[in-house]
C-alpha cells in the first residue's frame, strides 16, 4: 500500500505506479534463463583479423572522418573507488604489524612496492617527515601511509572515483585514469573539425571533481596532440533506480518510512548512451587504460573495429534501400549470404520457406537496428562475461554477451557451454546507433527486460534484496546486430585493485 510520502518521492524521481507495481513482480517472478546454445568461438560468431585486414580497416575509418564523419567516447566512470583499496581498508580495521603478515599479503607487497605507484610522489611530499623511500620506515609506518593515501585532503583516495585515481607516472607528468582516455581518443577518434568528443557518465557528487581535473589538465593535452577537447558529463537517470525489497518482497523502508531505491545497474546508462549524437560511438570502461609508450596496439585495434563497423553498416545500408526499390529473390539470397558470411547468422528454415514478400520483411526488420562491434580477448582468467550463441523466442541464433548469472548452470549443457568459452568481454565496442535513413534509433527499444537479475543485500544490518537492469553491453544491446573480434590481450588491462598498477602495463617505460 502506498502513501502520499510514497506518491511525492515516486514524483520526483520520475517512476509511476505502475512501474513499482512490475518492479515488485518481478522480484516475485525472477528472470528466466536464456537458452544458450554454444559460446563464440573463432570462425563461429568470433572474426579473427589478419594484419592486413587491420590496417584496412584503419584506412576506412580515416577516410570516412576526412568525409565529416562523426565520432565519440562514451566512458562509464560512475564509479567510486572503494573496491579498489578494499584489503587497505581491511587493514585498517585491524592494523598489525607488517613483519607479522604473510609475504603475499597485498597489503605488504603495497607498502614494499610504494615507490612504483604513480601517486608515490604525491603520497611521498604529503609524509615528507619520513623517508618513504626507505622500506623498513615504510614498513614500521604502514598504517598512518595508509590513511594518508586513503584520507589526507591532498589524496583522499578514498572517497575520489576510479577517474581521477593516479595510474601511470611520467617524466613530466602523473596521469589519471580520465586523462589517459583523452590521450587514447586524441590518437583515434578526432573529428575532422580537431576535436576530439569524449562523454562520461558520473555520479553528481564526483562531477566538479572531473570538471575541475579537466580544466586543470585539459590544456596541456590539447597542445601536445595539437587537437581540441570536447568533453561532456551525464548522470545515470533517477527514473531508472530500482526499488528494494525485504526478502519477503514487501517494499523496504529506512527508520522513517522512506522506499529505499539503489541505481539499477550499469545497463541503465543506455539512456545516457541515447543522448549521444555522433554517427560512431567507442564504448570502454574508465579503469582499461595503459600509458602511452604501450598504446600503439590499442589505437590499431580500435581504428581496425571502427572501420569494419563502417565497411558493415554501408552494406547493411546498401540492402536496406535496394530493398525499399527494388526486391527480387537474388537481392535475398545476396542478404542471406552477407549475414552468413560476415555475421555467422544463417537464417531460421520457417522464414527461408515463405514467400519472397515475408523473407524481405523479416530481413528489414533484421537488418534495421543498431549495429555493434565488439573486440573479444582469449580467456586467460580473468573475470568477466562473454560471447556465447542464444536461441530467440522467434528460433533466430544471435550473439550475445552474457554474465554467469544469465546462464543456468545447474543445467549440465549450459554449465558446459559455459567452460567451453575462448574469450571474454573485456568492454571494447564501437556502435551505430542511426539508421539508414538517416534518423537515430532509440535505443531502449532494443533492450531486453527480461535479463536483469536480483541481487542479495543489506542496510543497516537488516536483509534486502535488490534489482539490477540488464547490463550495458548484455540485455540492454541484446536486439542489437552484433559481431565479435578477437583483440590482443595487450589491449585489456583494467585496475580492479590498486596492486594491479603494479603490473608491467602500468609501469612507466
Amino acid at each position: 500500500m502506498l502513501t502520499d510520502k510514497d506518491h511525492i518521492q515516486l514524483k520526483q524521481k520520475g517512476i509511476t505506479p505502475s512501474q513499482l507495481e512490475e518492479q515488485i513482480h518481478r522480484f516475485k517472478t525472477g528472470f528466466s534463463k536464456l537458452d544458450v546454445i554454444k559460446p563464440a568461438t573463432p570462425n563461429d560468431g568470433i572474426r579473427i583479423l589478419s594484419e592486413k585486414e587491420s590496417k584496412h580497416y584503419a584506412e576506412i575509418l580515416h577516410q570516412k572522418i576526412s568525409r565529416q564523419l562523426t565520432i565519440s567516447k562514451f566512458v562509464p566512470a560512475s564509479g567510486a573507488a572503494t573496491r579498489m583499496f578494499k584489503d587497505l581498508y581491511q587493514y585498517l580495521d585491524n592494523p598489525v604489524p607488517i613483519k607479522s603478515l604473510p609475504v603475499e599479503h597485498p597489503v605488504v607487497r603495497f607498502i614494499e612496492l610504494l615507490p612504483r605507484f604513480a601517486f608515490f610522489p604525491i603520497l611521498a611530499d604529503a609524509l615528507k617527515v619520513y623517508n618513504l623511500n626507505n622500506v623498513h620506515v615504510r614498513k614500521s609506518k604502514a598504517e598512518e601511509i595508509i590513511h594518508t593515501l586513503l584520507t589526507h585532503e591532498t589524496l583522499n583516495y578514498g572517497a575520489l572515483p576510479k577517474g581521477l585515481i593516479h595510474f601511470h607516472l611520467y617524466e613530466d607528468a602523473i596521469r589519471t585514469a580520465m586523462e589517459e582516455h583523452l590521450v587514447e581518443g586524441a590518437n583515434y577518434a578526432t573529428n575532422s573539425d580537431g576535436l576530439v568528443k569524449v562523454h562520461f557518465t558520473v555520479s553528481p557528487e564526483h562531477h566538479e571533481l572531473f570538471r575541475n581535473k579537466l580544466y586543470n589538465e585539459g590544456p596541456a593535452i590539447e597542445n601536445k596532440y595539437d587537437i581540441g577537447l570536447d568533453i561532456s558529463f551525464s548522470f545515470q537517470k533517477p527514473h531508472t533506480d530500482t526499488l528494494a525489497v525485504s526478502p519477503d518482497n514487501e517494499p523496504f523502508r529506512d527508520e522513517k518510512g522512506h522506499l529505499i531505491f539503489r541505481p539499477g545497474g550499469h545497463g541503465a546508462l543506455i539512456e545516457n548512451l541515447n543522448e549521444q549524437t555522433a554517427e560512431i560511438i567507442f564504448i570502454k570502461n574508465i579503469d582499461n587504460v595503459v600509458p602511452e609508450h604501450l598504446i600503439d596496439k590499442t589505437i590499431e585495434y580500435k581504428k581496425a573495429l571502427g572501420g569494419l563497423l563502417l565497411e558493415l553498416r554501408d552494406k547493411i545500408f546498401d540492402f536496406l534501400k535496394r530493398m525499399d526499390s527494388d526486391l527480387s529473390h537474388s537481392l535475398i539470397d545476396e542478404a542471406s549470404a552477407f549475414l552468413k558470411a560476415q555475421l555467422f547468422v544463417v537464417l531460421p528454415n520457417d522464414i527461408l520457406s515463405q514467400e519472397i514478400s515475408k523473407q524481405a520483411e523479416y530481413l528489414k526488420q533484421y537488418l534495421n537496428r543498431p549495429i555493434r562491434v565488439c573486440g573479444m580477448v582469449r580467456n586467460e582468467g580473468e573475470p568477466g562475461g562473454g560471447p556465447f550463441w542464444v536461441r530467440e523466442k522467434n528460433m533466430q541464433l544471435s550473439l550475445q554477451i552474457l554474465e554467469s548469472s544469465q546462464l543456468d548452470l545447474n543445467d549440465a549443457h549450459q554449465a558446459n557451454q559455459f567452460k567451453a568459452a575462448t574469450h571474454f568481454n573485456p568492454v571494447d565496442l564501437v556502435c551505430s546507433t542511426f539508421d539508414y535513413k538517416g534518423n537515430k534509433f532509440d535505443l531502449t527499444k532494443h533492450t531486453d527486460p527480461e535479463t536483469g537479475f536480483i541481487s542479495e543485500k543489506s542496510m543497516n544490518g537488516r536483509p534486502l534484496k535488490a534489482l539490477e537492469l540488464p547490463g550495458l553491453w548484455n540485455g540492454a544491446m541484446s536486439d542489437w546486430i552484433t559481431l565479435f573480434v578477437e583483440v590482443p590481450i595487450e589491449t585489456f588491462n583494467p585496475v580492479k585493485t590498486v596492486n594491479d598498477l603494479l603490473r608491467p602495463q602500468h609501469q612507466p617505460a
